[in-house]
């Protein structure tokens, strides 16, 4: 971030004005906190194209999940312009502009979403809402975006961490509920997971998909959520980031910023940041591709994976695995999520084995 003193002068040598949307100001919150090293600018015309076709960084060929782009309708921002970034009427930073193309979009989303669809969110979100021309550069950082919940840095969320001991992320973009906490509580006993470790549960709070619950109610669950089970081996911070639904390829990113805030294992689940085809309903990835992709690079990214356990409820024993359940042949409940939204929404009473009491009367209050 620049210094209070220099940030007046800063303002004062900009030429044009840049108004962030949602998803653009979780990118330059994360460039200028370190969530995105060893980024620290959005990506120059050579550097995206690298990005999209190789997923890597060209020179240093470090792995790179997606391409982080700003995007423009501007004619006439031009190389050398320095840009005025402001979200919601505030000052967030300056992009001094390195480059500036119209990019090749199709072959964006071909590369990164392994589909050119526009039923497909994130096809639909890089064809429709980003503008025409995207622009490259260092970004510095003036304010964090004001947000109506805390997002700790990275520098922030290592401080919470124990010194010396894994870390075991868990990354969800919707309220938790008890099979999710079963999932990261038991994956701290994981074989590759040491004595002492934490699970941090690092929630994406910026835009997702259209029909997912808003950020501020997710918040509002995990806190109560947080009192409610108020269990020592469980830390909880928030991550200004916006989800691209990209599979495979997203789940490297999100592996590579949560290396950023100091965490040594990534759970990851079945058909992680998947999507399906907003037409007909179909997966646009396999349930193990981001697993698979996950497990190969996971070395050189200096993290290890934790497998996401698929668990059920039974009638006997509670939540148990579902290859024990099978095993002892025990009655299995289930309850879909359209089902529950449903009944969450018709004021029926929600089975206890399903979701937190405390999650529940958060969702209703916000209906």
């Amino acid at each position: 971030m620049v210094d209070e003193s220099k940030k007046a002068s800063v303002v004062s040598s900009c030429n044009r004005t840049l108004e962030l949307s949602d998803r653009n100001a979780c990118d330059v919150e994360l460039l200028t906190v370190g969530g995105f090293s060893p980024l620290t600018g959005f990506m120059n015309e050579d550097v995206y194209t690298h990005c999209v076709k190789e997923m890597r960084l060209p020179g240093s060929n470090l792995l790179f999940g997606m391409p982080i782009v700003l995007d423009t309708a501007c004619e006439d921002t031009k190389v050398g312009d320095k840009v005025l970034l402001k979200y919601q009427g505030k000052d967030v930073g300056v992009i001094t502009v390195e480059s500036k193309w119209k990019p090749d979009k199709p072959l964006e989303a071909k590369m990164c979403y392994g589909t050119s669809s526009i039923e497909h969110p994130g096809v639909s979100m890089i064809s429709m809402e980003r503008r025409k021309y995207y622009i490259g550069g260092k970004v510095e950082g003036l304010s964090k975006p004001e947000r109506p919940f805390p997002c700790p840095d990275p520098s922030e969320v290592r401080a919470m961490l124990p010194a010396g001991k894994d870390v075991v992320a868990f990354q969800c973009r919707n309220p938790i509920h008890r099979a999710h906490y079963e999932l990261f509580t038991r994956a701290l006993d994981a074989e590759n997971v040491g004595e002492g470790a934490v699970c941090l549960v690092h929630p994406t709070m910026g835009p997702t998909q259209d029909d997912d619950i808003s950020g501020l109610v997710r918040y509002h669950t995990y806190e109560v959520l947080a009192k409610e089970v108020n269990n020592p081996a469980i830390r909880w911070a928030y991550l200004p980031y916006s989800m691209h639904m990209a599979g495979p390829r997203e789940a490297i990113q999100h592996m590579i910023i949560r290396k950023n805030y100091g965490c040594t294992h990534f759970i990851i689940g079945r058909d992680m940041a998947g999507s399906k085809s907003s037409i007909d309903g179909e997966d646009f990835y396999g349930a193990y591709d981001a697993q698979d992709l996950a497990k190969a690079n996971a070395a050189e990214l200096g993290m290890k994976t934790v497998p996401s356990l698929n668990v059920v409820y039974t009638d006997e024993e509670g939540y148990v695995t579902a290859d024990v359940a099978e095993a002892k042949k025990l009655s299995v409940k289930k309850l879909s999520g359209t089902k529950f939204r449903k009944m969450l929404r018709g004021g029926e009473d929600i089975p206890e084995w399903f979701a937190f009491k405390s999650v529940v009367k958060v969702l209703r209050e916000h209906q």
